[in-house]
């Protein structure tokens, strides 16, 4: 998604508008989904995500979150399917965040097992072909989290808006090596539902979130999932 001049383009962002929802099950939720007057249908198969979260040894992003700063990113290295074994297609992920608007930098990895001996930062350090335009240096950064959630998705009948629904999450804190995974919290209850559309449709936003009844909230699965493992709050 780099352009020619390497340049990162307001153009290349998408709104992100997420809901976070406790007094509904995910099944009720994809139902209220699929009577959108949009017409959103189900489109791929539902699959389980897997992220590596890292981050400065100050927690810097968990920081910039939590703080509400609008320019901030996020570092991870996602998958589906198996959380653990050998892991065939990861890839680097920067999300990079501008308010509500958001975009994200993939770029395949080296496949890797991921077990109880596994070296995160030998996965990390061993990223070359990052652009220059990133400017993000992986040798400072520490793996703080591992997640897992199930996904479905779905797109409306105009094709401008899409819907992800994020539920059965877990947690893992992690450190660079000797994990052992044996301890992990889990939330079984919550649901995420984040609409995703691009930046030319806001206008017509409204015409979607009116129907749901329940409001745009502020979440973050990584915040979370360190509030969980840590057992701190902000």
């Amino acid at each position: 998604m780099e352009n020619e001049n390497n340049e990162l383009k307001i153009s290349e962002f998408r709104y992100e508008r997420k809901f976070f929802i406790s007094d509904l099950s995910k099944y009720e939720v994809e139902g209220l989904v699929r009577l959108h007057p949009g017409c959103f249908s189900e489109i791929y198969s539902k699959r389980y995500v897997n992220n590596i979260y890292f981050d400065s040894f100050s927690f810097k992003n968990l920081n910039d979150n939590v703080e509400g700063v609008s320019d901030r990113i996020k570092i991870r290295i996602r998958w589906y399917g198996n959380l653990f074994g050998y892991i065939q297609k990861p890839k680097l992920e920067i999300k990079i965040k501008k308010g509500l608007l958001g975009m994200k930098k993939v770029i395949p990895i080296t496949p890797f097992f991921l077990d109880e001996n596994t070296d995160f930062l030998s996965i990390i350090y061993s990223i070359k072909n990052l652009s220059e335009i990133l400017q993000i240096d992986l040798n400072a950064v520490i793996p703080t989290l591992v997640n897992r959630y199930s996904r479905t998705y779905y797109l409306s009948n105009n094709k401008n808006f899409r819907i992800t629904i994020d539920s059965e999450q877990s947690f893992y804190h992690v450190k660079n090596i000797n994990n052992s995974f044996l301890n992990h919290h889990d939330d079984k209850d919550s649901v995420i539902l984040e609409l995703k559309y691009d930046k030319i449709y806001d206008d017509d936003v409204k015409k979607i979130t009116s129907i749901f009844p329940f409001r745009i909230t502020k979440s973050s699965k990584y915040v979370k999932g360190l509030q969980r493992v840590l057992q701190i709050s902000f």
